[in-house]
């Protein structure tokens, strides 16, 4: 009767630590760690943000414009608000490492669209970061989501100062747009 407590003993044991090393291979993630991979550079190979990736598994990503309480402004091909960051320069990121998890870039695999609304197809470019991703450029602003904004029409990001400098929406022509941020309520 020893050798048949200790059996099960030792079995439950071991689905113990079956279960736990199961537990720690899926931290509740949705996917594998190697999906969770970053970058050398400490850019989130594939950053999720709460209103999905930035869609860096596909040939091309439209770029639109909306009419909001803020004008006429871009975003990408889920409708999330697309920004601008001061601190960057022409076709050039400065939005690194912490950055990118709140400021998430707008990456593509081959280029970028206009999905119209007063997009100018020849402003759209794309701009190699220091990770190797291709980021969307428009008039050589490199372009970001906002991980707060959470629908689509928020603008949560609008005027922020965050990494020493301002965040502001982009107008059809491609420059900052500094009207002060408004209550949306989202939905463009």
């Amino acid at each position: 009767m020893g050798s048949t407590s200790s059996t099960a003993g030792v079995m439950a044991v071991a689905l113990l630590c079956v279960a736990a090393a199961a537990g720690c291979a899926d931290s509740g993630g949705g996917g594998s760690p190697a999906a969770r991979s970053e970058a050398p550079d400490g850019l989130a190979a594939d950053a999720p943000t709460p209103s999905g990736p930035s869609s860096p598994g596909v040939d091309r990503d439209e770029v639109s414009a909306r009419s909001t309480p803020l004008g006429r402004i871009l975003v990408d091909g889920a409708d999330r608000t697309l920004y601008l960051f001061e601190g960057d320069r022409r076709n050039l990121s400065t939005c690194t490492g912490p950055c990118v998890k709140i400021w998430h870039p707008l990456t593509v695999v081959k280029r970028a669209a206009s999905g119209g609304g007063g997009v100018e197809e020849s402003l759209l470019a794309v701009a190699v970061r220091g990770d190797g991703a291709r980021q969307v450029t428009y008039n050589g602003h490199p372009l970001y989501t906002f991980e707060l904004d959470r629908k689509p029409g928020d603008t949560n990001g609008q005027g922020d100062i965050s990494f020493q400098h301002r965040w502001y929406v982009v107008d059809t022509a491609g420059n900052r747009n500094t009207t002060p941020q408004q209550d949306t309520g989202g939905l463009y």
